[in-house]
């Protein structure tokens, strides 16, 4: 039995998506969770910021004494996972896009038109698309960046016609020509607009690595006996930027449940000098 928290993070608030299925599944577990909402997007930025910032966060996960990591950012999975488990080879630390890339190729067969949508840094990787055929080569995949959709997600711009143009934008012709049939949410912020994308896409099946990951999550504690007992202390949200759409999107997230919930903000630059607490 192992009472340590997990530890999640994120570019932003994209990785709270995680967090239901988790909470659902794993009532037991305590939850770290940082998202770098100060810095974000990561998508467009390059590889050696993106990895700055990535030790910085699970750097700060590991003095705050999580059991695992999960890296709840599909960039930063693509970009730095392999350097993270080497900065940190005590403790497991998950990324979020084999989970995903496992159930595509499972699940898919030939007759599919399998679409990958993500930020540039993810597309540009490749990471998707190699990681599924790594599994069955025979499947035909197509993907594109989407690098408008994080910002606006950010802003809480999801419920209008901006958002619903923007994605129009982006996937209009991208599922038309490639006829996509099985679309791949390749970043943690999408699933906050998957009912746009049902609404606008009616008939396509949506795999989202949010959900995919929990199985991952699970293996893993069960494998290292990580398990904890009953839940036990609070969750923590630390944010760079404590924004009212950071705190807005916890407190939907934990509206119906009975979990104690702190949220902080903390300047990873100034962080030797104490964390300010928020809300």
């Amino acid at each position: 039995m192992d009472n340590r928290p997990i530890g999640f993070f994120d570019s932003g608030l994209g990785g709270l998506t995680c967090i239901p299925y988790m909470m659902k599944s794993l009532p037991g577990e305590r939850i770290i969770y940082f998202g770098d909402t100060a810095r974000t997007p990561y998508g467009s930025k390059a590889v050696s910021t993106i990895r700055t910032f990535s030790m910085e966060i699970s750097d700060f996960l590991v003095e705050n004494d999580v059991k695992m990591i999960v890296i709840a950012c599909n960039t930063v999975s693509a970009t730095c996972l392999h350097d993270l488990r080497e900065r940190h080879p005590g403790i497991p630390v998950l990324g979020i896009i084999s989970p995903a890339s496992h159930t595509v190729s499972r699940t898919c067969d030939p007759d599919n038109r399998i679409g990958i949508i993500g930020t540039r840094a993810t597309i540009k990787s490749d990471s998707y698309r190699r990681k599924i055929l790594s599994y069955n080569k025979r499947l035909d995949i197509a993907q594109t960046a989407c690098p408008a959709l994080v910002p606006l997600i950010e802003e809480g711009i999801i419920q209008n016609e901006i958002m619903d143009l923007s994605i129009r934008y982006y996937l209009d012709q991208f599922i038309d020509y490639n006829r996509i049939d099985t679309l791949v949410l390749g970043c943690t912020h999408y699933p906050l607009i998957r009912k746009n994308i049902m609404r606008l896409y009616p008939g396509i099946r949506i795999i989202d690595p949010s959900e995919e990951i929990l199985q991952s999550v699970k293996d893993t504690l069960e494998r290292g006996d990580l398990s904890s007992g009953a839940s036990s202390g609070e969750h923590r949200f630390y944010a760079s930027d404590l924004s009212e759409n950071f705190v807005s999107m916890i407190n939907h997230i934990f509206e119906y449940t009975s979990f104690n919930v702190v949220f902080s903000n903390i300047d990873l630059d100034q962080r030797k000098g104490g964390i300010n607490d928020g809300y």
